[in-house]
């Protein structure tokens, strides 16, 4: 059995020709080129895939290999998984796979007879040997059910070297081109095709570690898998973000980068001293660009449009509207870019790279066990948001949203760790600092249309009038959303231990 380990990256279709002219490449001692067809079998019902394995024939350099793998290790686009690889004869033969389970599940009868082909990959592959690294340019398509879809992307695959290498390769690359963590497999997307499964915006899910898996992990292997589970989500709204059809894309990648925020500053005691300085600034920016989109989405969709919905004749609506859409298209435009960038890509990787160091110390204080870690992480965010909710007044709004962002970064560590929970009252927490961050999240997002709305007006008197029929229509909103906040924050005061 081998174990591969390789990092892969997508490259647009529009720069394969910039990429093939970089400098580096001249430096490889070595490149070849070979198209390579790959079948997929499985059965009708998907039996191995269900169970992470993956089988395929191969076919390179004029004859056929057949392939197993199972799923592994993953972390922003790098993988550790083991393999077995084997000439193909004309029929499969499982002798060299040598885990006893595998082994067993593949050999079944009733597997073996179903077995059908799901989907193939073609594509031709320039193989650049750089040190210890291999670098491999895919460019093709996997086919499946009548569907095809495109293949764009590298690998870069450790043979002798090092993760450091391969990053330090990787990051070079990604200076001039836009290369991003490609974290679904040729076999996925195959697999996806033949299901025929729409594109859809990606939530975030249950917790990566159940309560054992989560409670035997050190602190920094919780962290690793953790902050690669908010990676995965914002690389699921990539693509949908950058279209920019379906502003829910948009909304999920900004929840995927705070949510990341908030593991890297929950779990900063073990993680690279770099990341405050190499990372956190780019994700600064980057949300910077996001945030201006998603507030115009708010403005427009849930602001200013019920209104011009209920007042269909008003043109000064319809006016102030027309400014707002124009405003929210340049701000998508420019999210779009900064998400095609090389910055963004640089910063996935540098990201995956910094999680990727060993940071721990003999003489470290950080708790052996992630449960202790927890405790001792969530007790300090749990007495400053109830310090600002005493201190929090329903008629200041920068209370409230100082209030609201402590009530999400809680909420979001919380949900790192409720798989520990032995009990409801964290579970029953979690879903109180959901409720009440809602409730100030609208009151906020309120507060800031106002200030939007105040300066798109400008000077013009009807628009003006626009903004005070809008003001007007919410009014009654806004008032019951303030109305809750007194017993909204003697809740608060409530929460007591949660760790």
């Amino acid at each position: 059995m081998a174990t591969e380990i390789e990092l892969k990256l997508a490259l647009p279709e529009a720069a394969q020709r910039r990429f093939l002219r970089h400098p580096l490449l001249k430096q490889a001692s070595d490149k070849r080129s070979l198209r390579i067809v790959s079948i997929y079998y499985d059965t009708p019902d998907l039996a191995l895939n269900r169970n992470g394995i993956a089988l395929r024939l191969r076919r390179q350099n004029g004859a056929w290999l057949q392939t197993v793998k199972c799923a592994g290790a993953q972390g922003g686009g790098l993988v550790a998984r083991p393999e077995w690889e084997t000439p193909y004869a004309g029929h499969f033969d499982f002798a060299a796979v040598d885990d006893p389970a595998v082994r067993k599940r593949l050999e079944r009868p009733k597997l073996l007879a179903a077995l059908i082909p799901v989907f193939e990959t073609n594509f031709r592959r320039i193989n650049w040997v750089m040190g210890g690294v291999h670098l491999m340019l895919d460019r093709g398509w996997i086919a499946s059910a009548g569907r095809h879809e495109a293949i764009s992307e590298l690998e870069l695959e450790l043979a002798g070297g090092n993760l450091t290498e391969l990053f330090s390769l990787a990051e070079t690359l990604a200076e001039r081109q836009a290369l991003t963590p490609a974290l679904r497999s040729k076999a996925e997307r195959g697999y996806r095709l033949f299901r025929g499964l729409p594109a859809t915006p990606a939530k975030a899910g249950d917790p990566p570690l159940d309560g054992n898996a989560l409670a035997s992990a050190t602190p920094q292997e919780a962290s690793r898998v953790i902050a690669f589970s908010c990676i995965a989500q914002m690389q699921g709204n990539h693509a949908g973000a950058i279209i920019g059809e379906d502003p829910e894309y948009l909304h999920q990648m900004r929840v995927a980068v705070r949510r990341l925020r908030a593991s890297l500053r929950v779990f900063a005691p073990v993680l690279s001293p770099r990341m405050a300085t190499e990372a956190l600034p780019a994700m600064h920016t980057l949300m910077q660009a996001l945030g201006r989109a998603r507030d115009l989405d708010v403005l427009l969709d849930e602001i200013v449009g019920p209104v011009v919905t209920a007042l269909p004749d008003e043109p000064r609506l319809a006016m102030l509207a027309g400014i707002i859409a124009d405003r929210r298209h340049h701000a998508r435009q420019e999210a779009a870019r900064a998400l095609q960038a090389p910055a963004y890509g640089r910063l996935l990787l540098k990201l995956t790279a910094l999680l990727h160091e060993d940071n721990t110390s003999p003489d470290s204080e950080v708790p052996a066990t992630t449960g202790e870690f927890a405790y001792q992480r969530l007790q300090p965010q749990s007495r400053k948001m109830r310090k600002l909710a005493r201190a929090a007044n329903a008629d200041d709004p920068v209370s409230l949203h100082t209030l609201r962002i402590a009530i999400k970064r809680l909420r979001y560590a919380l949900e790192f760790f409720a798989p520990l929970a032995e009990h409801k009252r964290r579970r029953l927490a979690v879903e109180q600092l959901a409720e009440m961050q809602t409730i100030l999240g609208q009151l906020n997002d309120l507060a800031n249309a106002g200030r939007l709305l105040g300066e798109y007006a400008g000077s013009d008197p009807q628009l003006r009038e626009a903004v005070t029929l809008i003001a007007g229509w919410h009014g009654p909103r806004h008032g019951k959303l303030l109305a809750q906040v007194p017993a909204l924050l003697a809740r608060l005061w409530r929460l007591s231990k949660l760790a």
